[in-house]
């Protein structure tokens, strides 16, 4: 789904020449590479994004996880360390008490 964004003339001028210049073939294909290298420099907004996609119902614990480039455990452990609660969906009530105990553990 296209969105759109402002950015300052200057950064729209080099994203342009560097396109002309045969670097990047496209200005989204420049902005898709400056994404993924914002995230991957910079961990703790990895972090950030996926805790707060978590918190907002858009993936799961697990997928979270992942995109923060952590285990479920750690990531559980991040959450619990910053007072965000972790729900554990269960089918039936021995599941609930297997989950209890180990969590009790």
């Amino acid at each position: 789904m296209p969105t759109s964004y402002s950015i300052p003339q200057v950064y729209e001028d080099e994203i342009e020449a560097i396109v002309k210049a045969g670097y990047y073939s496209s200005k989204s294909d420049v902005v898709r590479d400056a994404i993924r290298l914002l995230f991957e420099t910079k961990s703790n907004l990895k972090l950030s994004a996926a805790i707060e996609m978590h918190k907002e119902g858009k993936v799961t614990l697990s997928k979270a996880a992942e995109l923060a480039g952590l285990d479920t455990i750690s990531f559980k452990e991040i959450l619990k360390d910053r007072g965000i609660k972790v729900e554990v969906q269960v089918d039936n009530k021995e599941e609930l008490e297997e989950r209890s105990r180990l969590l009790d553990e």
